[in-house]
């Protein structure tokens, strides 16, 4: 089954991944405007705003969010994201529904 990634405020189209596909293996900065370093979920790069349904983030991912987003439940490691809804993502802090600057 496939899921639309659509990126709001971008001048990027949606893309269409099948389910479970690693974001980090597909989005580029020619088909995003989100932006990887480690693509393991360690340094922060991707971090993003999410509109749609994830599941929850795991324990790992959960510590860097509370450093970088606190109290920001939308935000997430687009690199650790498991794909299983159509979702809305945006760079953190930019215009885009509840996002707060960095």
């Amino acid at each position: 089954m496939s899921h639309t990634i659509s990126f709001p405020n971008s001048e990027h189209g949606d893309l269409s991944l099948e389910a479970h596909t690693p974001l980090a293996d597909e989005l580029t900065v020619q088909n995003s405007p989100i932006l990887f370093g480690c693509r393991t979920g360690i340094c922060g790069t991707c971090l993003v705003t999410v509109v749609g349904d994830v599941p929850p983030a795991k324990a790992e991912e959960q510590e860097l969010l509370d450093v970088l987003a606190p109290h920001h439940p939308q935000a997430r490691l687009a690199c650790q994201i498991d794909l299983t809804q159509d979702l809305e993502i945006c760079p953190y802090g930019t215009a885009h529904h509840n996002s707060a600057p960095v």
